[in-house]
């Protein structure tokens, strides 16, 4: 996966804003990125279930608004919302964890505008340990994906893009993601002196590859 990953990483704008989901503080993560083709074909490449897995992960289920759907080997959710081709609103489960994802297309000049807003009650442990890189950074790894996708019609390879968070490429990725989503958050109001050592914690989660992996 040859990529400047600085300029990569450099295509997302990033912003933290503190919220609140039925009198339970929330945080949101704000991402955007415009890519160079028009809001059908980008809407197409969200939401068609066929095509998903060819820059995120194998998914099954429903899509339509009630359903539920499940990515391989991580979320499920509900289907909330869905407006084509502007905006689809899903519940984002991993166990007995529930936060809450909404997709934005607008046209631009560019091409079109994705906005990604993750939504997730505060955890003060999980937020001092990580803040919002902890689930920022993923969503950087899959609009990367996306882009690739977008710009060649090809499928990403799915081991290149497990194993590129450990290359070299791949840790000046995360950390100069790392990097801005702390910089949001701490223009939301977080403490810098917390902020930043959460994202170098993010850059040990993302990039260290366990030992059973270095021993196989």
């Amino acid at each position: 996966m040859l990529i400047d990953p600085v300029t990569v990483a450099g295509l997302v704008t990033r912003e933290v804003r503190t919220g609140e989901r039925r009198g339970t503080p929330t945080r949101i993560a704000v991402a955007r990125r415009t890519y160079g083709t028009g809001p059908d074909d980008l809407w197409n490449a969200l939401t068609d279930i066929g095509r998903i897995p060819r820059w995120f992960l194998p998914i099954s289920g429903d899509l339509s608004v009630g359903g539920r759907y499940q990515l391989e080997g991580n979320a499920g959710g509900t289907v909330e919302e869905c407006e084509p081709p502007k905006r689809f609103a899903v519940t984002w489960e991993m166990g007995p964890m529930i936060s809450w994802l909404e997709i934005r297309l607008d046209p631009a000049a560019e091409g079109t505008t994705l906005e990604l807003l993750h939504e997730a009650p505060v955890d003060p442990d999980m937020w001092t340990q990580f803040g919002p890189g902890a689930v920022g950074v993923g969503w950087d790894l899959g609009l990367m994906g996306l882009g690739l996708h977008l710009d060649t019609g090809a499928g990403v390879d799915q081991d290149a893009a497990l194993e590129f968070p450990a290359t070299p490429e791949g840790k000046t990725f995360v950390r100069t993601a790392a990097t801005a989503w702390a910089e949001a958050a701490i223009a939301d109001g977080d403490d810098p002196a917390l902020a930043r050592p959460a994202a170098e914690a993010t850059l040990a989660f993302y990039t260290t590859v366990p030992e059973e992996d270095q021993q196989s």
